[in-house]
This record gives structure tokens, C-alpha cells and sequence, in this order.
């Protein structure tokens, strides 16, 4: 099996080189016409920032929306428009940067996130919803794996939504990426929320594209075995464009979240 093609998702979309671009266009548009306080410091390290974005009412609650890029690429200025749907039904939004492989390991952003969860609930009070794509898929599963969270902080997660996650690692020490990731078995084991029990009394909802690449069907199924939660196959949606339902407050998705 050739590792690399099977976890290539741009390589099989067609215009994948343009959705960057105009992800950085809609969200910087959003910022500008939202409720939206930029760089609040989480940690000490120039990426250890998040964006947050209130409604225009007291906020029900948080979500934090995690990106993804395989751990390696991007930061939160590409995804403030995922708020939108989130914020138009009355919560506020939360959307961290991280530090990036090779400079960290997956294991060191795991602990970022989980301190930028932490200084934004104390920002925002209510329930928490925690999402993210692909590699943030991974980091949002992993939040509600023991010990991660403060225990103050994991007790107010109601939901979690893994959009196509990165479930179990392992299959990437296989990968060229795996020069920059540096994975070993120990901390792909670790790191797998498969391969972690997660805390019970959190709603789990997998959410996939149809038009996904096999692997990453498998990762989601995977995840949704192992933690016997709910699996969301979007009919006609590829890798790129299966979270467009978090920048739609009349999606299906945005109604079951935080209506």
C-alpha cells in the first residue's frame, strides 16, 4: 500500500489549491462584520493565540473549533467563517492556533490545545462543544481522553465532533510526513484516541464525507467503534469541504449542536 497516496486528500479534490485562499478570504471577511476580539494569549508562544467571537446576546455557551493541516500547516485566521453557525444560534467561538511540526511534537500541541480549552472557558461560561477537522479532529478527541483536561473544565464538555478525524496514528509512522511528525509507537499509541477511553458522559458525534479517501472513512469508523458514538457519513462532501455545515446556522448539524 502506498501510505502517502492513501492520506493525500488535495491530490484528489478538484480545485484543493483554491480553498485555502478563499477560506482566508471568507474568514477575514467574518471577523470584520463579527463581534471578535483577536490574539488572546493562551501560553507564551507566538502561536499560542486564539480568536474569539461573541454573539450579539449573552452566549449560551463555547465552542472551540481546532483546524487542521496534518499538524503541520496553517493557523486560526484561515477558519474564523466556521464560527458563523455557531455564533448566529447565540454561542460564542473560540479558534486557536498551535505550534506546528517539526518544531513540536503531536503530543506538546495536544497540551496547547488543551490550555487554550482551558483559558477560553474561563472567558466564556456555560457548556462547552469542542470540533475540529482532520488533524484537530484528533486533537478534540483527545481532550476528552483522562487527564488531559482540567477536571473543572473537562466537566462542562457536553459534546465533541471529530470531522474527519486522524483516529489512530499509527498508519502515519508509515508516511514521508512522519520525517516532520515524528512518531514513534509509544506516542502514536498515546495519542490515538482509539486506543484511549473517553470520558463518559460526553456526546460524540463522528462527522465524515462521503467522498472521503478510504483511510479516512476508516479513521472514522474507527473512532465510532471504539467509543460506540455516533457516525455522520455526508452524502457528496470530500475532505475539503465537509465542515462547510459549521459556517451554515440552517444546517442540520448546526440545528442538533446549538439550537
Amino acid at each position: 500500500m502506498d501510505w502517502d497516496d492513501a492520506y493525500s486528500n488535495g491530490a484528489y479534490i478538484e480545485g484543493a489549491e483554491a480553498y485555502p485562499p478563499r477560506w482566508a478570504s471568507e474568514a477575514a471577511a467574518f471577523r470584520a462584520a463579527s463581534n471578535a476580539e483577536e490574539d488572546i494569549a493562551y501560553g507564551d508562544g507566538e502561536r499560542h493565540k486564539f480568536d474569539l467571537i461573541q454573539p450579539n446576546c449573552d452566549a449560551k455557551g463555547l465552542l472551540v473549533f481546532v483546524h487542521g493541516g496534518y499538524w503541520m500547516a496553517f493557523d486560526k485566521s484561515y477558519w474564523s467563517q466556521f464560527a458563523k453557525a455557531a455564533v448566529a444560534h447565540g454561542w460564542a467561538v473560540a479558534l486557536p492556533s498551535y505550534d506546528l511540526a517539526p518544531e513540536v511534537r503531536i503530543s506538546d500541541i495536544t497540551k496547547q490545545i488543551a490550555a487554550a480549552v482551558t483559558r477560553a472557558s474561563e472567558m466564556v461560561g456555560g457548556s462547552i462543544v469542542l470540533a475540529g477537522h482532520s488533524a484537530g479532529g484528533h486533537l478534540v478527541a483527545r481532550m476528552i481522553c483522562d487527564g488531559v483536561l482540567p477536571e473543572e473544565v473537562a466537566a462542562r464538555v457536553s459534546r465533541v465532533v471529530p470531522i474527519s478525524p486522524l483516529a489512530d496514528l499509527r498508519p502515519l509512522m508509515k508516511t514521508a510526513m512522519n520525517d516532520k511528525l515524528r512518531l514513534d509507537a509509544a506516542e502514536a499509541d498515546v495519542e490515538s484516541p482509539m486506543w484511549q477511553a473517553p470520558r463518559a458522559g460526553v456526546s460524540v458525534t463522528v462527522l465524515v464525507g462521503a467522498n472521503e479517501r478510504p483511510v479516512f472513512l476508516n479513521q472514522a469508523r474507527w473512532l465510532s467503534e471504539a467509543w460506540e458514538c455516533d457516525l455522520v457519513v455526508t452524502g457528496g462532501k470530500h475532505h475539503f469541504d465537509v465542515i462547510d455545515a459549521f459556517a451554515d446556522p440552517d444546517s442540520d448539524m448546526a440545528r442538533m449542536l446549538f439550537s
